[in-house]
């Protein structure tokens, strides 16, 4: 039997396609997948470098598939903590055979840990395997050149690197996927670094769409929704707005490097609203960043009772090594910290569920990702809740179905 390989996947969905990516090549290398991380010649984890408990949780995950690999089988670590931090994880480290950052061939793990880290691979261009559901993610961009305070990304991944239309669009068709979902750290902005223009986006979102039944946009900087990208994700059916504003308080989001406020941020949620009632919106905001006041946090929940997102993240804020944050003034205790997101998440929990539960007696169309599982296009795939419906659905397919009861973040449909 030929040599087989496991490829554990922590952090965002970029991650994912760059995992999909590496099996792309580890398979043209003769590798083969294993069933079980125990049964590979080769475990690799690609780990996640955002914030500090993302970083805990690489560790954990590469001690723990050291513990669990085969005798004689190589531990490769690659992946955004493997970019940051390559020399201190290898010395951190011992059970792991390869520190590999971006570009560095996992199989050079059979070599020694000495072996030179010469980038070899760009991974944004790989060709990738067939897709395994009906849904695909696909990277347009890699890097971005934004300077927002609290983030280290530009750091370890670089500026922003836009692809080309043509190998994104040769990708939608190998991938064979019903669903697209394009991702980028700085997705609105795809196509600027080529000498495009600020809207490159919009007709590459149109040439995907005649491509597949649904394509969904995650992370878009809200100064950059403007009419033409709004028109462009009307028009595939698909309005679903995943808007990346970290917080609503004017002078934090200064403090950030942010733009906007929670009056322009509500007035382009209006404003969408009216031309698409039916319009799905998710957003992410940041709790703890140095000198939030308590006025500040009341701006936020203000904001989310009045606003009621279909979905939202909140994430206590990290000190990151290297950013404009890590030198401000004005520290969130943690208890507060923990505290203010108690607080938002069981407020946003709350209208989740009923936003959620208007739904019942609503006919929908779901696409069938699994047995007895499908979305509508209000439910991104993996970050999002899910529509259970009759297990004989076919996978893979589109079915008209009516809800019934709604469980928390969940639809019954029948």
């Amino acid at each position: 039997m030929g040599s087989r390989f496991w490829v554990e996947t922590l952090g965002c969905p970029k991650n994912q396609v760059d995992s999909d990516k590496l099996v792309g090549v580890l398979e043209a290398d003769g590798y083969a997948a294993a069933d079980d991380p125990a049964d590979a010649d080769l475990v690799v984890v690609n780990t996640c470098a955002f914030v500090e408990e993302a970083r805990q949780e690489s560790i954990d995950t590469i001690l723990a598939f050291s513990d669990k690999r085969a005798p004689g089988a190589k531990l490769v670590v690659t992946g955004c903590m493997a970019e940051r931090y390559k020399d201190e994880l290898a010395e951190a480290l011992p059970e792991v055979d390869l520190v590999a950052p971006f570009g560095v061939p996992v199989t050079i793990g059979t070599k020694p840990r000495s072996a030179p880290m010469v980038p070899s691979l760009d991974l944004l261009e790989l060709p990738r395997p067939p897709a395994t559901a009906p849904w695909a993610y696909v990277k347009v961009a890699e890097g971005c050149d934004r300077a927002c305070g609290f983030c280290a990304i530009p750091s370890f991944r670089g500026p922003q690197r836009s692809r080309t239309a043509e190998s994104i669009l040769a990708e939608v068709d190998d991938l064979g996927a019903r669903e697209i979902v394009l991702v980028a750290q700085d997705l609105a902005r795809y196509g600027l670094d080529q000498g495009q223009g600020a809207k490159a986006l919009v007709p590459l979102i149109d040439r995907v769409a005649d491509k597949v039944d649904r394509v969904r946009l995650l992370y878009l900087y809200p100064s950059d929704l403007d009419d033409a990208l709004i028109d462009a994700v009307l028009g595939t059916g698909v309005p679903y707005f995943d808007l990346s504003l970290q917080h609503v308080s004017r002078p934090l989001l200064r403090r950030m490097r942010r733009w906007g406020d929670d009056e322009r941020f509500r007035t382009t949620i209006e404003a969408i609203r009216e031309r698409e009632p039916a319009a799905t919106f998710r957003s992410n905001f940041i709790v703890g960043y140095p000198g939030e006041t308590e006025e500040d946090h009341d701006r936020l929940l203000a904001f989310v009772e009045e606003v009621r997102l279909d979905w939202c993240g909140f994430f206590s804020f990290s000190e990151e090594e290297g950013t404009l944050a890590a030198t401000q003034d004005g520290t969130v205790a943690p208890e507060l910290m923990a505290e203010r997101l108690r607080e938002l998440g069981e407020l946003q929990d709350r209208i989740t569920a009923e936003r959620r539960a208007d739904l019942i007696g609503a006919r929908v169309e779901v696409l069938v990702d699994e047995a007895g599982v499908g979305r509508t296009y209000r439910e991104a795939p993996e970050i999002d809740g899910v529509v259970l419906v009759a297990d004989d659905l076919p996978v893979g397919e589109f079915a008209t179905v009516v809800v019934s009861a709604s469980l928390g973040p969940d639809l019954v449909a029948t």
